[in-house]
């Protein structure tokens, strides 16, 4: 019973084409030995040997070269038989016509040159021994029959070749093996890596579409024809599905996401268009990706509704202690007769209404950051505005700030909302620096990519790493009349604004830094 399993198994594709070829190229030239052998010269001592020769050749040829073979006898097996005929016939041939002088030296070489790409191990020097052998004991036999003792010298050159040929073609083959193996293990990963990719492009929440360069989707996930509502999108052109599409592709690549309608549900998307990079296998494509912006709207109401809880939550507590003390006062101013001690309670009360305003002013603080319009404001002049508010005609109090800002530099903020975080942080730092000249420095730097960085520095304590770590949070104070509101407002906007604020993590006192755009 034969083995059903296929007869190359096992073996890599290069070597088996390899032997393909060996095998066309022997039946080829076992074909002209048969057929025009005696007209291309040879055979000519020994005709009848030659045409005895040339048919076994012919007959292994067919017999070795069917699959059939090298299943029943195994591959390394079928080409042990393959070269020993290959080396008789042509040695036998070789005799018949002539000895070196016919030619057929060379077509040995050629052999050993293929034995070198389908041959193993050491068997590629054991064929090359054999053909030395077999033209040396050819040569012998002329030279015993009366041949020049010259030629073995010309025999000596076609045996050195056929050892240098074989090693040379098997070198080669080794090389092959080696980079179809490495390009196998790397066919693989890159296969491993793209169903990987294609498995995080189908789960995504977003929806993915690969356009061409005429306008039609060559490719998208799921998710994109879901958040369309169109089923069947690829090959057809996205400006049919909605017109949006076109302006969406023809504004280029490198702009920020747009929201729009999208689809025949008019589905509100954040949608974001990159071009293919010139040169690369994707240059003429654009990646369109779609966000389902009513989603993200709907969890930003969710937290904007859960920080609000919180918020409200934290306000009853902070205002039932000012609340408490006024209700106090009011009790006892009733029941008060001295002066003295009802303008002590009436202070007490003003106190800490203002307290209660200075809270509720920085809540509805929050609902202003949505309405923010940057303009170019010098900082410099701004910053000497602010502080002029802040000391009105002491002298002595505006030497304890310093401004160290260049004419000429802006920074892109709403007005409203600069003046309120300029007025926070010199707050804080008149609060805590030393008092003396120049005690609170506004600084501004250029940085790169049209960045400017301002600094209000003061020269008190600092702060430790435990009030650092809540010093933005709602409501954490270590000033007994904050409300805890003022950093966390003045962070809030400046991110309205497209800009950050930061406490630097060096410096003797406390460093905050505002870094936003030079223009709008």
């Amino acid at each position: 019973m034969t083995d059903p399993s296929p007869p190359w198994s096992g073996v890599d594709r290069s070597r088996r084409l390899s032997l393909r070829y060996f095998n066309l190229f022997r039946l080829l030239l076992a074909g002209v030995f048969v057929v025009g052998g005696l007209h291309f010269g040879l055979g000519q001592e020994q005709s009848l040997a030659f045409d005895v020769a040339a048919i076994a050749y012919l007959a292994g040829v067919l017999a070795l070269g069917f699959p059939d073979a090298v299943r029943r006898l195994g591959l390394q097996r079928v080409i042990l038989l393959q070269i020993i005929v290959d080396v008789v016939a042509l040695s036998v041939i070789m005799w018949a016509s002539g000895g070196y002088r016919s030619g057929i030296p060379v077509l040995m070489m050629v052999v050993l040159a293929g034995t070198g790409l389908v041959a193993e191990g050491r068997m590629v020097l054991f064929f090359a021994a054999l053909s030395t052998l077999a033209v040396l004991l050819e040569n012998a036999w002329r030279f015993a029959s009366g041949g020049q003792p010259g030629d073995f010298l010309q025999v000596g050159i076609f045996c050195t070749g056929f050892f240098g040929i074989a090693i040379v073609s098997r070198r080669l083959a080794l090389r092959a093996q080696d980079n179809a193996s490495l390009a196998a293990e790397r066919g693989e990963a890159l296969r491993r890596q793209q169903a990987v990719n294609e498995r995080i492009i189908r789960d995504m929440h977003d929806g993915v579409i690969v356009v061409g360069a005429d306008g039609r989707a060559v490719q998208l996930n799921p998710q994109a024809a879901a958040l369309l509502g169109v089923e069947h999108i690829e090959g057809r052109l996205l400006a049919e599905i909605d017109p949006v599409f076109e302006e969406a592709l023809t504004r280029g690549n490198g702009l920020a996401p747009r929201l729009l309608r999208l689809g025949p549900a008019g589905r509100l998307m954040r949608c974001r268009a990159v071009c293919g990079e010139a040169g690369s296998a994707a240059a003429g494509e654009t990646l369109i990706y779609l966000t389902d912006f009513e989603d993200v709207q709907r969890q930003l109401q969710q937290l904007k509704l859960a920080a609000l809880g919180r918020l409200t939550a934290s306000m009853a507590h902070e205002i039932r202690n000012p609340l408490s003390a006024v209700t106090q006062a009011a009790e006892l101013l009733r029941d008060e007769k001295r002066g003295e001690m009802q303008a002590r309670l009436a202070r007490i009360i003003n106190d800490n209404a203002l307290r209660i305003e200075r809270m509720i002013r920085d809540v509805l603080a929050l609902g202003r950051r949505e309405h923010a319009l940057p303009e170019a404001l010098p900082l410099a002049a701004f910053a000497a505005e602010v502080i002029d508010g802040r000391v009105l005609m002491d002298e002595a109090e505006r030497a304890i700030y310093r401004i160290d800002i260049d004419p000429a530099t802006t920074l892109a903020i709403d007005r409203a909302h600069l003046h309120q975080i300029l007025d926070n942080l010199l707050g804080n730092a008149r609060r805590y620096c030393s008092g003396l000249p120049g005690s609170v420095a506004l600084i501004a730097e250029t940085l790169a990519g049209e960045r400017v960085a301002l600094h209000v520095r003061d020269d008190g304590p600092g702060l430790d790493e435990a009030t650092r770590a809540h010093l933005f949070e709602p409501f954490f104070t270590t000033h007994a009349k904050g409300t805890g509101l003022g950093l966390y407002i003045a962070r809030e906007l400046a991110e309205a604004n497209d800009a950050t604020l930061e406490l630097h993590p060096e410096g003797p006192g406390a460093d905050f830094v505002l870094t936003g755009r030079s223009t709008p």
